[in-house]
């Protein structure tokens, strides 16, 4: 098959790799390069040793090693080979080895000399996965110091390979034209009510109906392509496939050939035949235009799955699979003025990623930062600080950064470095065989069912028949021989144990009686469907989220017993004692609790707390809460707004400031704010206020007025209007002048009452009303209080509070 598009540039790019070390080829989707290129390089003469191909995907590394087996009319595993985390078939004959991004970092990491590899080819570069950015930055840096003769091709199906070539020193770029097939384009917009299940379902009989061929049809994940199937039902003369990483190898190639019998095909598949597949006999392609992308929450320290609009750049990519092998339409569920708005291309993993194991394999290369690599776009201090952080806590880094005895065999494992934490950890407990099927089950979804119970799912998935589920033991079985083992531990309950290790910051403790809301270690609030079997537990080991940090939603844990949580983690319990005040009953209480991060194990009373433990929570209350939690009695609240008026003021703000000088001593000994004793109060606002200031409060704003009478009346400085005082209107008989206070000789509003105290006239001048209103107010009260004096001239009679017979009598008794 020499008609493809990449045989017309293959001379150019062998003659660029003969005489460079590194080289770009940009090559559209469907020129050929992926299965053509590698082939090619096998009779250079500088190729002696092997070349590896570097895939993105699992699907697309096995499919495009069978793809050049069969044009060369062997059987995988010989010449052309591929290895994935699953799944292998190579041999010591095997000189082309197709491998995730993933495996090639796990080999460079183990072999920084690469040795017996002649060049490596990282495939797709332009969809720019963590793995693959930082594969290539390895491999640089490898050719740098220690393989200058190693050749490195980015393979890219865009524009972009430009950049690829700047950060390889230059490197000499090839671009080959693309097979240019007709393509339609019909936007069918989508109505915002409607499931994005049953538009796609619409979309897809309206396709059948109106073009001929095999249909492709892109949606956001596994959930939705079993909905859409369901909606489709039997289509008469078609067969339905479906097509993401969780299916059976066989099941994933019969998506990918062509129907044996030219029956018409069918496939639903997520974003991972966008690129590196070509499925045979597709001529249609229904996009839902969304994507479901992992988004690494760093505040959480979770990576949740958000289903979000496409890129422009994954539209077109998706659009091209209908006129890969012929003319083609592209249906798409939006209007075609909206894909401006699409953003134009995905962002690079490396921006949103958890860079855990990033930044450990980076302290193994012997890389202390890992932007001293070699990068298109360089790793976000932020994201690197955090993942120090968390490698700390997992005792991978010291506090230097350098990796530790412990962080090196976390990284000898395939395995994010939770995971490998969890698997060295449990085999030194003699649990490595289940710590190994867990790590398998929470990276292979779909084995042992959905079910968020992993109790469950494991033994599920131990009984599963069937060649991904045997990979997959066999898998389990290799890594578990990776660790040493320990003596075997007396936990019941292992599962959860292995999750707890591996995430200690999400173990979770029931929140409510229904088991919907959990409390984590980490300070984190989850939740769980309360018809899951796990509700009814008091504890769980939560291994999987998603959502937001705020509320995440559990999708795998295990019931935990609190026994095993306190065994696992005595070192990081901390007994805690607490002394609070409590606004419902106005004391001190203090209790004893036993906590780890931020879940009480338990508490009770603690009658060990310190005198000085208990005045600190009582001040601090106040503090907080303010004064108004005090006993102010009517004497100390006088004096608070005298000293106001006199300008000394003691408002809040002020005692709030000035707490620590005179609430200490009011609360020394004394476990209620209740128990300070008002008149103490009033002493410590004068000692507050101070000596030579208090003797100015006191002439400017006096505590009392004194009536001619001999009677005694608080002056209320609060009070709207001024100061003001209440009394008899006969205690003010004989006084022509109206009474003033302080030494601006302010007049004080008189509140006159009758004999049994009802305001009768409120003055602030008090001869305008004996002159005014007084006779008025006489000739009224006269005939209600008859028995006490109501003169014509209150200015010429004697001030008294005694009836007329009462005075009679003392005059007579002089």
């Amino acid at each position: 098959m020499n008609d493809l598009p990449i045989h017309a540039v293959l001379p150019d790019l062998l003659a660029a790799m003969a005489g460079e070390a590194c080289a770009v080829l940009v090559a559209p989707p469907g020129a050929g390069k992926t299965t053509a290129v590698a082939p090619a390089l096998l009779s250079t003469p500088w190729c002696t040793g092997e070349v590896l191909l570097l895939s993105p995907r699992r699907i697309a590394a096995r499919a495009a090693a069978e793809r050049m087996a069969a044009l060369a009319g062997e059987p995988v595993g010989r010449r052309f080979g591929y290895a994935t985390r699953l799944d292998s078939k190579r041999s010591a004959a095997t000189r082309v080895t197709v491998m995730t991004e993933g495996i090639f970092v796990a080999r460079v990491q183990a072999d920084p000399e690469l040795a017996g590899v002649s060049a490596v080819l990282f495939d797709e570069v332009h969809e720019r996965s963590l793995d693959s950015d930082f594969g290539l930055a390895l491999a640089l840096d490898a050719q740098a110091g220690l393989r200058p003769d190693l050749r490195l091709l980015a393979m890219s199906a865009t524009l972009d390979g430009t950049r690829f070539a700047g950060l390889m020193g230059g490197a000499p770029a090839i671009e080959s034209a693309g097979r240019s097939h007709p393509l339609d384009l019909i936007h069918l917009g989508r109505d915002a009510n409607m499931r994005v299940e049953d538009a796609m379902a619409s979309a897809i009989r309206q396709a059948l109906r109106e073009r001929e061929g095999g249909l492709l049809a892109f949606l956001p994940g596994v959930g939705e392509i079993e909905r859409v199937a369901e909606r489709l039902g039997d289509l008469p003369g078609v067969r339905l496939h479906r097509l993401h990483g969780n299916i059976p190898p066989a099941a994933q190639r019969a998506a990918i050939a062509a129907e044996p019998d030219g029956a018409r095909k069918v496939v639903l598949a997520t974003s991972i035949a966008e690129t590196s597949l070509t499925l045979d006999s597709i001529r249609i392609v229904v996009d839902s235009g969304l994507a479901r992308r992992p988004r690494y929450d760093r505040a959480a320290g979770m990576t949740r799955l958000v289903t979000e609009r496409a890129s422009q750049a994954a539209a077109t990519q998706r659009a091209g699979r209908a006129a890969r092998q012929g003319p083609g339409t592209a249906y798409r569920l939006w209007e075609a003025a909206a894909t401006a708005g699409m953003p134009r291309f995905d962002p690079p993993e490396i921006l949103e990623a958890d860079l855990s194991s990033l930044t450990l394999d980076c302290a193994i290369w012997g890389v202390a930062d890992p932007r001293d690599l070699n990068w298109l776009d360089a790793p976000p201090n932020a994201a690197i600080e955090e993942a120090r952080y968390r490698l700390t806590a997992l005792e991978a880094l010291d506090e230097s950064g350098r990796p530790t005895p412990h962080g090196r065999a976390i990284a000898r494992m395939p395995l994010p470095p939770r995971l490998a934490h969890m698997l060295v950890r449990a085999g030194e407990m003699g649990m490595a065989g289940i710590a190994a099927d867990l790590a398998v089950l929470l990276g292979e979804r779909g084995l042992g069912g959905n079910d968020p119970d992993l109790d469950l799912r494991l033994r599920r998935w131990r009984g599963e028949r069937g060649q991904r589920a045997e990979a997959a033991r066999r898998m389990a079985a290799r890594w578990a021989m990776m660790v040493p083992a320990g003596a075997t531990g007396d936990l019941a309950d292992p599962v959860a144990a292995c999750i707890a290790i591996a995430f200690p910051d999400r173990i979770a403790r029931r929140r409510d009686a229904g088991g919907e809301r959990w409390a984590t270690a980490g300070g984190r609030g989850l939740v769980l469907d309360p018809n899951s079997s796990l509700a009814g537990s008091e504890w769980l080991a939560v291994a999987e989220t998603q959502g937001s940090a705020a509320g995440a939603r559990i999708l795998s844990a295990a019931a935990i017993t609190q026994e095993t949580v306190e065994a696992l983690f005595a070192e990081r319990i901390e007994t805690k004692r607490e002394v609070r005040f409590d606004r419902t009953t106005g004391g001190v209480v203090t209790e004893r609790t036993r906590r780890l991060g931020g879940i009480a194990l338990s508490r009770g009373p603690d009658s060990g707390a310190t005198p000085d433990a208990i005045e600190t929570a009582l001040v601090e209350a106040v503090r907080r809460h303010g004064p108004a939690l005090l006993p102010w009695s009517e004497a100390s609240e006088a004096l608070r707004a005298r000293a106001a008026y006199a300008a000394h003021p003691l408002d809040d703000a002020v005692l709030i400031a000035r707490l620590d000088e005179w609430l200490p001593a009011l609360v020394a000994d004394k476990r209620r704010l209740d128990a300070i004793a008002p008149g103490d109060l009033t002493d410590a606002l004068r000692t507050l206020i101070g000596w030579d200031a208090m003797r100015e409060v006191d002439r400017i704003a006096p505590a009392r007025f004194d009536s001619p009478a001999g009677s005694s009346h608080a002056i209320d400085y609060a009070a709207e209007g001024g100061p003001r005082v209440e009394l008899r209107v006969q205690a003010l008989f004989g006084v022509a002048e109206h009474p003033v206070i302080g030494r601006d000789r302010v007049p004080l509003v008189l509140s006159l009452t009758s004999p049994a105290g009802r305001p009768i006239q409120t003055t602030r001048d008090l001869p305008g009303f004996w002159a005014g209103s007084w006779a008025d107010v006489a000739r009224e009260m006269r005939g209600r209080y008859p028995r006490h004096p109501w003169p014509d001239d209150p200015t010429a009679t004697d001030p008294t509070l005694r009836t007329k017979k009462a005075d009679a009598r003392r005059r007579e008794s002089r």
